[in-house]
């Protein structure tokens, strides 16, 4: 082919893959989020009062799905990576967490709804750092960071939608059938899922080299887009087992202190993140009635569905990680500050509306950095991506307990602690750009250590001429 011509196919693939893989993602995704956060409406709809909770009780019962969650992160990164079908994979954990959130609907004690949640956030722990690795392994790192919006929008768009559908449940179907309103949010929410796995197995692809529908010139250009990015391929150089292959990325990860500062940094901001878990409780503290409520939590989300495009967007384009992650940070700090400081509905609301983007904006930059700064080999960034998710979801855990009803309206304890979270974070980020600097300047001359960084299997001389970290 011209240059001409390469260019032209290119942009074809890559529109055909991304009409293949966004959409469903996105879908999949709002339902995931769905299906985990429902429980935040619920509560607004007399879950508490049916299943007679404690405020602890409800709080142990939002926590008790990250433990779940956060046991099931690496290993099932590793099946993805070893399985080679993330298509198959990631559907047929929909369906089982469908059928758990659906199940949920028929509890009738604090020990069922704990049992449900736990078994839930287990299952659901294969599709976000599954995404991750799924993503990073079709587009090159100018690409990754807005798809990485992309299929977080789905958690944001569900956000928005959630308080939507759940004043429509609420409203409408409180005792049909005999039935509380609350059960019925599970039930049609589950449902629904477990109705979109079909359709979700045969859109998604699998890997590059696994990929059947694509032609053998459509599967060349994907490999080849990868070599080009970073000097090699997922598939290049396989000389080892599966299990020996996925030993060494395990250790690469762990001894990587890249990794451990990219984890850390997202420790802090999901901490501050758990905002989120309560927010039409917090949205509550305006003292509206509880639909106007529920309708009250969406708009802070769509906005931070358009900003966090926008930059992302915009990190792509300029290559520029380091003031895209952290200036929305900031936001966020002011965001805490303002919600501690003042009673004023206006003022609160106005905190509630940045609280959310201030957050995800930046969140959004650092899943897809990871992914920059851990290309190869595959191995490798399959854990580091579950590494981060796993354990940045154990603040999960802990923070359910900063939000206790008496803390309410102004929450100072939570909002203080979450505004110190971002600051840390910001601290950390300054880090790693002033490492990811110094190991530019070693490919730049030479000096860096690429097969300790990228395997034995790595091409030195593509990746010193191609491979430049992003910061």
């Amino acid at each position: 082919m011209t240059p001409e011509e390469l260019k032209a196919f290119e942009i074809k693939f890559k529109r055909r893959i991304d009409l293949r893989i966004l959409p469903m993602i996105v879908l999949i995704y709002i339902l995931n989020y769905l299906d985990r956060n429902n429980i935040a409406t619920a509560r607004l709809a007399g879950l508490e009062r049916d299943l007679n909770l404690t405020s602890v009780q409800y709080q142990t019962s939002v926590s008790i799905l990250f433990v779940g969650y956060i046991l099931m992160q690496i290993p099932s990164n590793m099946l993805i990576d070893r399985l080679g079908r993330p298509g198959l994979y990631l559907t047929l954990c929909m369906l089982v967490w469908g059928v758990v959130s659906t199940c949920t609907s028929a509890v009738q004690s604090y020990g069922g709804l704990v049992a449900t949640r736990f078994i839930l956030g287990f299952v659901e722990a294969a599709y976000f750092p599954g995404c991750l690795f799924f993503l990073s392994s079709w587009y090159t790192k100018k690409e990754l960071a807005f798809r990485t919006a992309v299929l977080y929008s789905g958690s944001l768009i569900s956000g928005a939608f959630a308080g939507l559908i759940g004043a429509g449940i609420v409203d409408g179907m409180d005792g049909v059938k005999g039935l509380a309103a609350w059960r019925w949010l599970f039930l049609i929410e589950g449902v629904i899922t477990i109705a979109i796995v079909p359709i979700a197995y045969l859109v998604l692809p699998d890997f590059p080299a696994t990929t059947k529908w694509l032609s053998e010139q459509e599967r060349d250009m994907a490999l080849w887009r990868m070599r080009r990015d970073v000097g090699q391929d997922d598939s290049n150089g396989e000389k080892q087992t599966k299990k020996q292959e996925f030993s060494q990325g395990f250790q690469m990860a762990i001894k990587d202190i890249k990794v451990w500062l990219n984890v850390l940094i997202m420790v802090f901001i999901v901490g501050a993140a758990g905002v989120t878990n309560f927010f039409p409780t917090v949205v509550g503290t305006l003292n509206y009635s509880r639909t106007i409520t529920l309708c009250l939590t969406a708009p802070p989300y769509l906005l931070a569905v358009f900003l966090t495009f926008g930059n992302a967007l915009h990190t792509d384009k300029t290559g520029e990680r380091y003031w895209h992650a952290t200036i929305p940070l900031w936001v966020g700090i002011v965001s805490f500050i303002v919600a501690v400081a003042t009673t004023s509905v206006g003022a609160r609301y106005f905190a509630m509306m940045i609280m959310i983007p201030g957050i995800y904006c930046g969140f959004v930059v650092y899943l897809s950095w990871l992914s920059n700064i851990i290309p190869r080999p595959a191995s490798k960034r399959a854990v580091s991506i579950a590494l981060m998710n796993c354990i940045s979801n154990s603040s999960s855990i802990w923070n359910a307990y900063l939000y206790p009803r008496s803390a309410s309206p102004r929450y100072i304890t939570a909002f203080t602690c979450n505004a110190v979270f971002l600051l840390i974070a910001i601290a950390l980020t300054t880090l790693l750009s002033f490492l990811l600097k110094r190991d530019n300047k070693k490919l730049e001359n030479g000096t860096f250590d690429v097969k300790k960084e990228f395997g034995p299997n790595a091409n030195v001389e593509a990746t010193l001429r191609t491979f430049r970290y992003p910061y």
